[in-house]
């Protein structure tokens, strides 16, 4: 063997060694260290830093239970896929994050997979029932694409499907991969909070009472401790008193959010003072007002009815915080449709169901977590919202009426007449109009210059002329927060479900986005407002082109590799006559 030989060999082997070294050097490393790559544009596989700090602090195992598994259709399967690969992400993170995926109708038998669909229904998810076409015909198929998440023997349910009204499916599949992030690790951010934050429903001024917010305050009551608070111009209603030494104290604000929910009675100045001080002491407050009192009840006796100023004496500190809910009532095209009464076939009335242009159904288009991807929102007798000057207050529009709206101001006929009559669309031209702002900022206080005499005294008020940074929601419907009752049995139906239409929108939804963004500390809900783009093939050009790419996936690299195998064969043949002639 030639001493050239010999060193080729020597330094194949050299070669090798170090590469097998390298190789186990790197997964030495790589086992203490969490290095991943993101290379998609809107960086869909990477979990926000507040998820990242969630996971890390898990002390117990999470585990998942999805029922997404089995014979699913195409969509499913990859709502399916892309939840594995979330949890496979959250495990990137910590141990402690397990799962598993289920078949809730591989039971054949049919009275125990009911019994099964009836548990998990009783538990909290909500089942899809589709129609899925084969061969020879079509078949029912129910499907529960949600998951029940357990930790320390607690357990809640997550669905997974964020359905939305008249929306394309592939856009309601997109929207319900964008969510899975803050869907599933909000549900462990809800098991594992030790204490729960305290939030309250104000009454006292002819609010929602506890029947009409029955069920926004049990699922609320899941994450928070709920309490209902009548002012009556006691400090202590809004704050507890805490002693910093032995001769000074301070006020403390003792909920995290207050939400006044369709006040009909004019607020107290004393009360009002009240939870200007709560803001300034960085209370939170979500804000569902009525500017116009307008009501169904009288019209179901008659055809007429009149929308009349709400006076509830809160415009002055709206104004000093930077908006103004106008005394106004929008009508819109995109409306829900009640039933009304077209005629009488014997002694049988009979109804059809016809938009009504006072209830405006709001589509959620604005990229901002508390509203992203949410399904449609009913309203009933909505009014429109203006911002005005406040130095250092940020303002966010969260809902929209559609382009096809007018407003009418107060006082203002209602008369169901207008329900026989087809819509003029060169009078619905209005809009978009604004209906919920967000206000973040530094506020001033709305008692600036006029704190009530009977407080003005009072050294243990600690008065407060501007606030912590903090935030508000306004939204000029206070019936939004509002379930309708089942009377004939007794019982109240979920917030956001129209018993006449039978279609549940997006109410509860948005409520509860509003209070976790007022009371989310971690920057969690932020991942809400992630938008992954959804790259879809045109069908119309895919079905015109089809012979024309299948002969090029076919034909193409059978060229490619004839082609190469042509090159190699001319380069041996090249590279043996040169050594032949040496």
């Amino acid at each position: 063997m030639t001493d050239k030989k010999r060193n080729i060999k020597r330094g194949n082997i050299t070669g090798l060694l170090l590469g097998i070294a390298i190789v186990i050097l790197v997964n030495f490393i790589s086992a203490f260290i969490n290095a991943r790559i993101d290379l998609t544009s809107e960086k869909r596989y990477s979990l926000a830093p507040a998820t990242k700090k969630l996971l890390k602090k898990l002390d117990d195992v999470v585990f998942f239970k999805i029922y997404l598994a089995g014979d699913l259709p195409p969509g499913f399967q990859r709502l399916s896929n892309e939840t594995r690969e979330m949890l496979d992400e959250f495990r990137a993170y910590s141990d402690n994050v397990q799962y598993e995926f289920v078949n809730p109708s591989e039971n054949t038998n049919d009275k125990e997979r009911n019994n099964t669909y009836r548990l998990l229904v009783e538990r909290g998810l909500q089942p899809t029932d589709l129609r899925v076409s084969k061969k020879g015909g079509s078949s029912q198929l129910i499907i529960f694409p949600g998951a029940m998440v357990s930790y320390h023997g607690k357990e809640i349910p997550v669905q997974l499907l964020m359905a939305q009204l008249q929306e394309d499916p592939n856009k309601v599949l997109n929207t319900s991969i964008q969510s899975l992030e803050y869907n599933l690790a909000s549900a462990i951010k809800n098991l594992t909070t030790a204490i729960k934050p305290r939030i309250a429903f104000i009454e006292g001024q002819g609010e929602l009472d506890q029947r009409e917010t029955y069920d926004l305050q049990a699922s609320l009551s899941e994450f928070y401790n709920v309490d209902r608070v009548v002012i009556n111009n006691k400090i202590s209603s809004l704050a507890i008193r805490l002693k910093t030494d032995s001769t000074h104290d301070v006020l403390v604000n003792k909920f995290r959010a207050i939400i006044i929910a369709k006040p009909t009675k004019p607020f107290d100045e004393r009360d009002k003072f009240l939870i200007d001080q709560f803001i300034m002491r960085g209370g939170k407050v979500l804000w569902l007002i009525d500017p116009v009192f307008a009501s169904m009840d009288s019209l179901q006796k008659y055809s007429t009815s009149m929308g009349i100023p709400n006076d509830i004496n809160l415009e002055d500190m709206l104004f000093t915080y930077g908006v103004r809910a106008n005394v106004n009532l929008v009508q819109d095209m995109n409306a829900l449709p009640i039933p009304v009464k077209t005629g009488q076939v014997g002694n049988q009335p009979q109804f059809d169901f016809l938009k009504w242009y006072f209830f405006p159904v709001l589509m959620p288009t604005i990229n901002h977590p508390i509203v992203n991807g949410l399904n449609a929102i009913k309203t009933e007798f909505l009014s429109t919202i203006d911002t005005v000057a406040a130095p250092g207050i940020r303002k966010t529009f969260l809902l929209e009426t559609s382009v096809y709206a007018r407003t009418v101001n107060a006082p203002a006929l209602i008369d169901l007449e207008i329900l026989k009559k087809q819509p003029n669309e060169r009078v619905f031209n209005k809009g978009p109009l604004p209906v919920a702002v967000l206000l973040e900022g530094e506020f001033p206080s709305a008692f600036l210059f006029r704190i009530p005499p009977e407080l003005a005294g009072n050294p243990a008020l600690g008065f407060k002329s501007k606030s912590k940074k903090t935030k508000m929601i306004l939204i000029s419907d206070g019936d939004i927060a509002k379930n309708q009752f089942h009377f004939s049995q007794g019982y109240a139906l979920p917030l956001g479900f129209d018993q006449y239409t039978k279609q549940t929108f997006g109410n509860k939804d948005l409520v509860f986005n509003a209070i976790n963004f007022l009371c989310d500390d971690s920057g969690l809900i932020s991942v809400r407002s992630r938008e992954l783009k959804l790259r879809l093939l045109d069908t119309a050009k895919v079905e015109k082109q089809r012979i024309f790419w299948q002969l090029v996936n076919i034909l193409l690299p059978v060229l490619l590799i004839t082609c190469l195998g042509v090159v190699k064969y001319r380069m041996r043949k090249r590279a043996y006559a040169g050594s032949q002639k040496k």
